[in-house]
């Protein structure tokens, strides 16, 4: 696979990615323990803010990997 190809899906990828997870912790933040305490609110919202990037870090050393050559 040719690394354009492999940036065009990350890219892609990366995209649904961070729609998904901020969507998704939008409404976990609607929880009422998130949602009543100040403290516990900001907490979440700095980890659930830097989260993202765990899941993303493979997904772009795939996408800045070369291309796979066969033996």
């Amino acid at each position: 696979m040719s690394i354009r190809i492999r940036k065009l899906i990350g890219a892609v990828a990366l995209l649904l990615l961070v729609t998904v997870w901020a969507l998704v912790a939008m409404a976990v933040a609607q929880f009422p323990p998130i949602f009543q305490s100040k403290l516990i609110s900001g907490i979440y919202y700095v980890v659930a803010g830097i989260g993202w990037v765990l899941p993303a870090m493979p997904l772009i050393k795939w996408m800045s990997s070369g291309p796979v050559r066969p033996r």
